[in-house]
């Protein structure tokens, strides 16, 4: 009896030969069909696939052929974000040039993503460290640059004095630097900015469009940004002669605000000190939580410690003292960078007020029943009640409260109604070596001067030392650092800090429509016929910074008249996480499954069916 015996290795290779030789999978931006983007994440490429990544190419393959097979012309590219950390650590660990580690592990991922059987159009492929990708991400920071929204500010970063160097959040390990484990402290640096904040209130109305999207993360993207409406107002602080200005969404719990909260790192902070009888404890308080993590400032669980200056300022309603006190539980960029404290309104407030024996005013009641502040052990922190101890507005609903004392602080000249953000501006500049060089040029005579477009892009030198200690590996580049001014052909220094890798995997999906223009970063008619994405796959990890970040660019490049839509993905699938002993699968924690074992045994189709199967999308 004849047994036709199934073999995946034999099939799969000849119709992946097939596929590559017939370019099965290449699309045009000309053909009748109608049009349908799939896309998944790019990856990293850090050397080798595992059964996480498998999930996600797999899902987005699925949904490319059953689109294809319904009669659509369907752009599925595939491409490395390739600009990162990994690739420098692996230079300064083994003395590997970070471009020679990343095209071999990008040889080597190509070739397991084509073992998969995976539906790619690789004449599309794109890859974010090549010079004819980055010199058009230098492009657009130049774009950005003449729209007002890249700008060069003031910033705390994580600074290692052994390395005399900045560390991203991630090179930070327990307070400490992840090469020298010496101890690191915040430092205030000069640092380039995009203005995503200029675009707050677009950002946050325009996720009310996407009804494709989950809405866990449309949630996360609210909270992200963060608005809130409330009253600005000020304490004056009579041995200063300046007002302290506060922000609140809470006007009505104001006349139960019994101290004032900044941070080390407020502008008056270095006034309040000056012929301070308590000036050294208070400048080593001070520096003490500037060495703190703004995620452990910010914790719930973290302990709230402060300082009181022993200086008060004036309740504006009131007209009595209230204290300031320097905290670790204030950040500077938020709101005015104060906050008031009113321990029976909030219950971190309580706490603080308990702690260090500030006085307590009950302003706020259920409307039921009457709270005695001699019987409370915590605040009371409902949306609901009526006024005391408030003055005119003694007896006032909460809610009415809350518009009536704005209104009567507006009309009285000691307040304004504002509209705040939690957003902040995103922090672009990144000191280290392996990522887009930033094209500007800093002149004695000509200030601060952009790379002229022609002379793009300016490219990473290759005559650098990974093991310079005290400074970036761009600064041992005499080549590099060293140049002319564009403008008055003077001597001119090169900025020495690089770009944030997510500005790379802000636009990739725009390039994938025209990955071969040399001329723009793309046609207008072509990314016009493929965008937006109709299909993004991907991590519900990028919920918030790349989506959002993504979400930001195409609507600066939309105001700019560079595309029609201004968002880039109609429907997004985050597929979930392949977990393994308990964790995320993931090469850092060493819990990697490679794909290659199922595929060298059962074959690439079953690999996928196996991934597709185990959890349902």
């Amino acid at each position: 009896m004849f047994e036709e015996k199934y073999e995946p290795h034999e099939i799969e290779a000849r119709w992946q030969k097939y596929w590559a030789d017939h370019k099965t999978y290449k699309v045009e931006n000309d053909d009748p069909r109608p049009k349908s983007y799939v896309l998944e994440m790019f990856p990293y490429p850090s050397g080798n696939l595992h059964m996480g990544h498998v999930r996600n190419y797999s899902i987005g393959d699925v949904v490319a052929r059953f689109r294809t097979m319904r009669g659509f012309n369907v752009l599925h590219p595939i491409g490395f974000d390739s600009f990162g950390m990994p690739a420098e650590n692996a230079a300064i660990k083994h003395h590997i040039p970070p471009a020679k580690w990343t095209m071999e592990n990008i040889a080597n991922m190509t070739r397991q993503l084509k073992e998969l059987g995976l539906s790619y159009d690789w004449d599309r492929q794109v890859t974010t460290c090549k010079e004819e990708y980055y010199k058009w991400t230098q492009w657009f920071f130049e774009l950005m640059y003449k729209r007002g929204l890249a700008v060069k500010k003031e910033a705390s970063v994580n600074w290692c004095n052994t390395c005399g160097t900045v560390l991203a959040n991630e090179q930070v390990e327990d307070g400490k630097c992840w090469r020298c484990h010496q101890p690191v402290e915040k430092k205030q640096l000069s640092q380039w900015f995009f203005k995503i904040t200029d675009y707050a209130e677009q950002l946050l109305d325009d996720l009310d469009e996407l009804k494709g999207w989950p809405d866990r993360v449309k949630t996360m993207q609210r909270n992200w940004i963060g608005r809130s409406e409330g009253l600005e107002f000020g304490f004056d602080v009579p041995s200063l002669h300046k007002k302290l200005m506060v922000y609140t969404t809470r006007p009505d719990t104001i006349y139960g605000v019994t101290f004032v909260v900044i941070p080390p790192e407020h502008p008056m902070v270095e006034e309040l000190l000056k012929d301070n009888p308590k000036k050294a404890e208070l400048e080593a308080f001070c520096n003490k939580v500037k060495n703190t993590s703004d995620i452990e400032r910010t914790s719930s669980e973290s302990e709230k410690l402060g300082m009181y200056t022993g200086v008060d300022c004036i309740h504006p309603l009131t007209g009595e003292k209230v204290q300031i006190w320097i905290t670790n539980y204030v950040l500077v960029d938020y709101g005015t960078g104060a906050v008031m404290g009113v321990p029976t309104g909030d219950h971190r407030d309580w706490m603080f007020a308990t702690k260090y024996g500030i006085r307590k005013i009950l302003t706020l009641q259920p409307k039921d029943h009457e709270l005695k502040l001699e019987e409370m052990t915590d605040a009371y922190e409902e949306k609901d009640g009526v006024l005391v101890n408030a003055g005119q507005f003694t007896g006032m609903e909460m809610h009415k409260a809350m518009k009536a004392i704005i209104d009567y602080m507006e009309e009285k000249g000691l307040g304004k109604r504002r509209v705040n953000y939690r957003l902040r501006d995103w922090l672009i500049s990144r000191q280290r070596y392996w990522g887009c060089p930033i094209p500007v040029v800093y002149c004695p005579h000509c200030g601060e001067v952009l790379v002229p477009e022609k002379d793009l892009p300016v490219k990473l030198p290759t005559d650098v030392k990974f093991d310079a200690g005290a400074s970036s590996p761009l600064a041992t580049s005499e080549s590099f650092v060293h140049c002319t001014c564009p403008k008055c052909g003077g001597p001119a220094t090169r900025e020495l800090d690089t770009m944030d890798t997510f500005l790379c995997s802000s636009w990739y999906y725009l390039r994938y429509t025209d990955p071969h223009n040399d001329k723009a970063p793309f046609s207008e008619e072509a990314v016009n016929h493929w965008m937006p994405v109709d299909q993004y796959i991907g991590g519900i990890e990028h919920a918030i910074l790349h989506l959002l970040y993504s979400r930001f660019f195409m609507k600066v490049l939309h105001d700019a008249g560079l595309v029609d839509a201004d968002e880039p993905f109609t429907n997004l699938l985050t597929q979930g996480m392949v977990i393994k002993d308990g964790a995320k699968m993931s090469k850092s924690l060493g819990n990697v499954v490679s794909p290659e074992e199922i595929v060298g045994k059962f074959g690439a189709d079953t690999a996928r069916l196996f991934i597709m199967f185990a959890a349902p999308v």
